[in-house]
């Protein structure tokens, strides 16, 4: 990773950590911000060089307080935070989400390489991923083929989409109140309710807004391996998404609402609620990509047994199984059946 790339991300990091906090004094060592922004001590002291140089940090009295909160502008755009790899990934779920990848076609490294920018390398690193799992099969010669997705696989990923999720889930109530995660997640709240206001003209905007929310609960889980899935998560479920565009507008607006019922259990840290919310999203999103699979370019149909629709939650482990039944940390104990959640019944 460029040195200048680490900067501007440990740079947005701590900003959405001072987002989090009253401003006032801020008690905080190198040392502290170096463990928790994961950078060295020099980063850290260019980091509030630049804090201090936007007016964002102070000092009084001899010790750093903050002065005001950041507002967008004071961030670094995204293209600039991120890695070769996140570039990489970047732009092949937008080459494959406008439409440029069909089951059967050709992969050419090389030229993917000359779109992306970037070298073969990178991109044969990414793509080998995605041919551990069956979705890329490598030639003999040179180059890979997009396999695309059954219905049977379709639904053995979404058994282990849950599972990750629902582990991740946990570990981000575990962050601490001051965490920059927390900070994040209430501005892709912000960004729900505002594309929710304007769904009519940008109900397209669903998919990236969705990959950020899931993305982060992932990343809460400090797991290589489910970090490295989520890619083919996302793959798997956006590619196929664009296949059907009936109701693609109610569809999105009852995900973004399903969203911020996750989101608030996030917040409560009620670990039942969040099993419950988060089950209830995925089963949906698990029904638009079986109808999706159905009209695609392969024309599948869902397995014999693998109605979308129909599974209990019985046949799932519990929040109790998943999380352990411990309640230390002051979570709340499981609603009671019935109540509502954004106006649907549990």
């Amino acid at each position: 990773m460029r040195a200048n790339t680490v900067h501007k991300r440990a740079y947005n990091r701590c900003l959405a950590m001072l987002a989090a906090r009253p401003p006032g004094a801020w008690g905080v060592s190198e040392a502290d911000l170096s463990e928790s922004l994961e950078v060295s001590r020099t980063t850290v002291r260019a980091v509030l060089s630049g804090l201090a140089g936007a007016g964002l940090v102070g000092t009084e009295g001899g010790r750093r307080c903050l002065l005001r909160h950041p507002v967008p502008d004071d961030y670094f755009p995204d293209i600039e935070t991120e890695t070769v790899a996140e570039a990489v990934e970047r732009k092949f779920m937008q080459w494959v989400l406008q439409g440029d990848c069909r089951p059967g076609q050709t992969v050419n490294t090389a030229e993917l390489a000359r779109l992306f920018g970037t070298s073969t390398t990178a991109v044969r690193e990414y793509l080998t991923r995605f041919s551990q799992v069956g979705l890329l099969k490598r030639r003999e010669n040179s180059g890979w083929i997009f396999a695309g997705v059954t219905p049977d696989f379709a639904a053995e990923i979404y058994e282990i989409r849950e599972m990750f999720e629902l582990r991740s889930a946990r570990r981000f109530v575990e962050l601490a109140p001051d965490a920059p995660a927390w900070a994040e997640l209430d501005a892709i709240a912000g960004e729900h309710r505002a594309l929710l206001a304007e769904i009519d003209a940008r109900y397209r905007d669903f998919s990236r807004l969705d990959e950020r929310l899931h993305r982060l609960i992932h990343d809460a889980s400090r797991n290589r391996f489910i970090r490295d899935f989520y890619d083919v998560i996302s793959i798997v479920f956006h590619y196929h998404y664009q296949w059907d565009k009936s109701d693609e507008k109610e569809r999105h607006r009852v995900a973004l609402l399903e969203h911020l019922d996750y989101i608030d259990a996030l917040r409560s840290r009620d670990l039942r609620l969040i099993d419950q919310t988060c089950r209830a999203h995925l089963r949906t999103a698990r029904a638009t990509l079986l109808r999706s699979i159905a009209v695609g370019p392969l024309g599948g149909v869902p397995a014999p047994g693998r109605e979308p629709e129909a599974e209990a939650d019985e046949a799932h482990p519990s929040a109790g199984e998943l999380f352990g039944e411990r309640n230390s940390a002051g979570f709340s104990p499981l609603p009671a059946r019935g109540k509502a959640v954004r106006g649907k019944s549990l």
